[in-house]
């Protein structure tokens, strides 16, 4: 049985800073249906397309007009036996809305021509445009489950992050600045409100409680590559790798949790690597506090894309046969065969092609960390 130490919170943060807190919103809201909200395009305001069909419709109005003006010879009127111009606009009104009172009707060929091959075509368009919205409602469910469906057939070795907090954002942007696309991340969350800022940021996103396997297998965690675990808390954090890995047995796993002791637990649960979001911070705070310098070198190395980056790359072929210390790079360690080792370590010897190397490097738009090695125990 599990003995998960939960860390102490403030009982007088606000439940409305689910987007600013350090971790994701708490995970009671289990009553919520979960599903799947894929990101949606731009689209213009409700008024401007209102606007815009109804000019689309007047025009269909002024050209339907027209047609019979043109052709008014082939048309009779009840009331005088002619037709000017305001009977053109009152046949094409009545004929377009299906009113069809008969008071003015088409005698020759040549307009009966026209009513079947012009007018009823003008007819049908104006009542698309008409009923347009209307239309537009009624194929939205289908085409959101049509957008489902091919979503799931076409992801594959994708991101999914659990908890969308401040954590989780900060992984997701470190791993989108490697390359990563914005459609190859699903997130999953409980709360509607964080779903939907992570859609609005171009990602997928799966509204429900991750300790259910259920709403992990709609986020397609036994197709994913990697996940990223972030919630409020760590018996939580427990509960969901337990699951993940039950559902993926070779996916890459990284979990954050607030208490150390309970670290081991998640690494007995199948993660990979664990984080310990309050006691990083307190080292990064204390070091600080001893030096600064080396506080703001910390921080620097922890932001990607500014400053200095850790990037992890294979050694090349020109670096082959040196020692870590004689190539451009500034070497930290060396990653051989299953082993972490220092850049000092004498049983590095020289480097070989088969090698990794984690380099300190000046961040620049071409720079990139390895996204896909599995973390290694150092000896």
């Amino acid at each position: 049985m599990f003995h998960v130490k939960h860390a102490d919170y403030d009982a007088t943060a606000s439940p409305d800073s689910a987007l600013s807190r350090d971790d994701g919103p708490q995970m009671d809201e289990r009553s919520a249906a979960h599903r799947v909200k894929l990101p949606v395009k731009v689209v213009e305001r409700p008024l401007r397309q209102v606007a815009k069909r109804l000019l689309m419709a007047l025009l269909v109005l002024v050209l339907t007009a027209l047609v019979v003006y043109v052709d008014r010879a082939g048309y009779r009127d009840s009331a005088d036996d002619s037709v000017d111009l305001l009977d053109s606009f009152y046949y094409a009104t009545v004929t377009l809305s299906t009113t069809g009172y008969g008071d003015i009707t088409p005698v020759s060929d040549s307009a009966r021509l026209t009513n079947i091959f012009v007018i009823t075509p003008l007819r049908v368009l104006f009542l698309i445009i008409l009923v347009g919205t209307t239309l537009e409602v009624l194929t939205e469910r289908t085409r959101e489950e049509w957008r489902l469906k091919r979503w799931r057939s076409a992801l594959r070795e994708h991101t999914v992050v659990i908890g969308f907090g401040t954590k989780g954002r900060s992984a997701v942007q470190t791993v989108c600045a490697t390359g990563l696309k914005r459609e190859q991340v699903v997130v999953v969350d409980p709360s509607a409100k964080v779903i939907d800022a992570a859609t609005a940021d171009g990602y997928a996103g799966v509204m429900g409680d991750a300790t259910r396997s259920e709403v992990l297998k709609r986020a397609e965690v036994g197709k994913a590559r990697q996940i990223i675990i972030a919630p409020q808390r760590d018996d939580t954090a427990v509960l969901v790798t337990l699951t993940a890995r039950q559902l993926n047995r070779s996916a890459k796993i990284v979990a954050a949790v607030r208490e150390e002791e309970n670290a081991p637990l998640l690494r007995q649960s199948g993660a990979d690597a664990v984080i310990t979001s309050a006691s990083a911070a307190g080292r990064l705070l204390g070091l600080s506090v001893l030096s600064p310098a080396a506080g703001m070198v910390i921080e620097d190395l922890i932001q990607q894309g500014s400053g200095l980056d850790l990037v992890e790359r294979p050694v090349v072929r020109a670096e082959a046969g040196k020692r870590p210390r004689e190539i451009d790079d500034l070497v930290v360690s060396v990653v051989r065969g299953h082993r972490v080792l220092g850049y000092d370590d004498r049983s590095i010897g020289t480097l070989q092609l088969t090698d990794r190397l984690i380099t300190i490097v000046r961040a620049s738009p071409g720079t990139q960390i390895t996204p896909h090695i599995r973390p290694l125990p150092a000896d």
